[in-house]
């Protein structure tokens, strides 16, 4: 018989994150979410049904269960994401629970920069307001592959199937134009349990997956091993012992693709070649490695390699640049402006910028854009010019989420400033068709 330890350590990992109004029911939904899938302790949920009583509920209130979470960001964090942990038997969860108001913007692009779905909250009565297209274009931005809708409060507009309709197809059609691949809309009542967990018995018109189902189902990631070949190195291995007086390695964490012993290869920015001689993982050698291993690479020659290089096949490796043009989400409270010197932190490289020029701004609510601004303050979204006293192989960030960000970090304290994304901001309706026609093909 399989162990529960056994099942977890063969299920997939789906990170993903929320997003809603004030009143949306966000935490009620992620209390539902955890309690109905078992996934909330004992003593838990005994303080919750014990602070609900003292309030006079005759229910627990499951939003208790992230009041905590929300009460830290109230004291002063700015850029930190609750994150909450949970498993069912089909998959392995991180919940990156960001607040939805604009003056936390900031968290949402700190939580989404690594989701892989994003669940945007609606109440059913309000529809789709000026917080939704927001929440939409941070997604967008992000590259997020897959959004979720999530038209919740069903209960307090009778069970519409007409409301959710007309929602669903104002939300759909304004993300689409953003360039999101992959939405699903699905109603909801967190409050009652209505196709969070459990399917809804109020509305048996809808015939889509319950939220969990869709969590448990929805790809996870393409197979890294297709994309380009990245390996930032970490650290540069030379014991200099008997047993190995020659040995020179490179050890980190493969970005992307895959690497093979023999394949020729390009160590950049100085612009060398080599080949791969060997290729350790987990104090063996083997013959092919993959993202996201960790191991040691081995070069056929004798050449300059140090932390901050970048190894890429030879046929297939990234421009070099001291250009970098991005869209930035700020995230400091002291303001970005034209001139600064700063530090730009590319996988394992830092090196020493200038912010050359600052474009535009980006009004999230039309979408429209606020030409020269001359800065940016926390919270803001715009396009910057960033030049690099030395060379950076750096991808763009629709390519590639790892080797197409960066962040902007201040060099007197070692601030985080501002958070980067290579190339251009959003992708057209072109691009996301033809990314979900790959997705369609990828192997999970």
């Amino acid at each position: 018989m399989t162990t529960v330890s056994e099942q977890l350590s063969t299920t997939t990992l789906l990170r993903f994150a929320t997003a809603g109004s004030v009143d949306d029911g966000k935490s009620t939904l992620v209390g539902r979410l955890l309690h109905d899938s078992k996934s909330v302790l004992t003593d838990q949920l005994e303080a919750v049904e014990h602070a609900s009583r003292s309030r006079g509920q005759e229910t627990p209130d499951l939003a208790l269960l992230t009041d905590g979470l929300r009460a830290e960001r109230e004291q002063g964090i700015t850029i930190d994401v609750a994150y909450r942990y949970f498993a069912t038997p089909r998959r392995r969860f991180i919940l990156a629970d960001t607040p939805g108001h604009v003056q936390y913007t900031r968290n949402m692009v700190t939580g989404a920069s690594t989701a892989e779905l994003a669940v945007v909250l609606v109440d059913a009565r309000n529809g789709v307001v000026e917080q939704t297209r927001r929440h939409a274009a941070v997604a967008a931005l992000l590259r997020v592959p897959h959004v979720v809708l999530a038209v919740n409060k069903m209960d307090l507009v009778d069970y519409a199937e007409p409301v959710f309709a007309a929602i669903a197809e104002e939300f759909t059609a304004y993300a689409a134009s953003l360039g999101v691949s992959e939405i699903t809309a699905i109603p909801i009542s967190a409050l009652a349990g209505d196709n969070v967990v459990e399917p809804s018995a109020h509305m048996d018109w809808y015939g889509g997956p319950t939220v969990l189902e869709h969590l448990e189902t929805v790809p996870v990631s393409h197979d890294l091993t297709g994309c380009h070949a990245r390996f930032p190195v970490q650290y540069v291995i030379r014991p200099q012992t008997a047993e190995h007086p020659d040995y020179r390695g490179y050890a980190g964490q493969i970005a992307a693709g895959a690497f093979r012993v023999g394949e020729a290869v390009t160590v950049l920015p100085s612009g060398r070649t080599s080949t791969i001689a060997g290729i350790d993982a987990l104090g063996e050698s083997v013959d092919i490695a993959w993202a996201p291993q960790s191991v040691t690479v081995r070069l056929a020659d004798d050449i300059d390699v140090s932390r901050g290089d970048l190894i890429a096949p030879a046929d297939d490796a990234p421009a070099v640049t001291q250009d970098v043009e991005a869209t930035v989400c700020h995230v400091a409270d002291q303001p970005l402006v034209v001139g600064q010197r700063v530090l730009l932190k590319h996988t394992t490289r830092t090196v020493k910028a200038i912010v050359k020029d600052i474009p535009s701004r980006l009004t999230l609510d039309d979408l429209s854009q606020h030409p020269a601004p001359g800065r940016l303050v926390a919270n803001d979204i715009g396009r910057v010019v960033v030049r690099t006293a030395d060379p950076l192989a750096l991808d763009a960030y629709a390519d590639s989420r790892r080797t197409g960000s960066f962040l902007l970090i201040d060099p007197a304290d070692g601030t985080t400033l501002t958070a980067g994304m290579a190339g251009a901001s959003f992708a057209s309706e072109a691009e996301a068709q033809a990314q979900a026609a790959d997705d369609a093909e990828w192997d999970f």
